[in-house]
């Protein structure tokens, strides 16, 4: 019926003096976001298009869209995109989870789009064509600095080395089954801009696409 990220998957440390990140989640791994031409987010309005900016959806599985008032709401649309998210602008940085909208206007197929995120032309209706980003609207927030999850990492947030050349993300306060190794505690416009005592480069993306890491101590 549609894929629920709520956290992104493993991430590949590039080695180098100290290391380098690169997150692979609702941006583009290759950089800062990538917007496309033409791509703006999808008008909205209970009931207009299907999980417009500001609608709600429901709860559980299938995912519905229902009005923001009704006791059936769960989370709230914050942007909604058209394409992919690998070649489309980023989810806003409070993003609890992303739902795949398919080309019908409706939840994408109950197994998700696959890896590539179904960036070839559509040739079946349910073909992924849009994406909305989602926060829910009661705790918890797992997109929120230092979570644990959501599909962004952001100033805030921790990871740990998941295996060899891997990190994920993991709470900061060591609530989670993995404790945290690295915290990014500032974003700059590039690796020379972090402060000389960072022991990762974290590829955030946007403006300021370098996340400055440090160990846990």
């Amino acid at each position: 019926m549609y894929e629920r990220r709520r956290a992104p998957g493993p991430v590949r440390v590039l080695l180098s003096a100290l290391g380098l990140l690169v997150l692979t989640a609702c941006h583009p791994s290759s950089g800062a976001p990538a917007g496309l031409a033409g791509q703006q987010p999808s008008p909205g309005g209970y009931g207009d298009v299907f999980l417009g900016p500001a609608d709600c959806s429901s709860r559980g599985e299938p995912v519905r869209e229902v009005s923001c008032r009704s006791e059936k709401a769960a989370a709230r649309v914050l942007a909604r995109y058209s394409g992919v998210p690998s070649n489309g602008p980023a989810c806003p940085p409070a993003t609890d989870f992303v739902l795949h909208i398919a080309e019908n206007g409706g939840p994408a197929e109950a197994g998700g789009p696959p890896e590539d995120d179904r960036d070839g032309p559509a040739q079946e209706p349910g073909t992924l064509r849009g994406y909305a980003c989602m926060r829910n609207l009661e705790p918890p927030h797992p997109g929120d600095p230092g979570q644990g999850g959501g599909p962004l990492t952001v100033v805030g947030d921790c990871v740990y080395a998941s295996r060899e050349g891997e990190v994920k993300e993991t709470t900061c306060d060591g609530s989670g089954p993995h404790a945290p190794e690295f915290e990014v505690e500032s974003a700059v416009a590039s690796r020379d801009r972090c402060p000389g005592t960072t022991d990762l480069y974290v590829q955030l993306g946007g403006d300021s696409p370098v996340g400055c890491a440090h160990r846990v101590r």
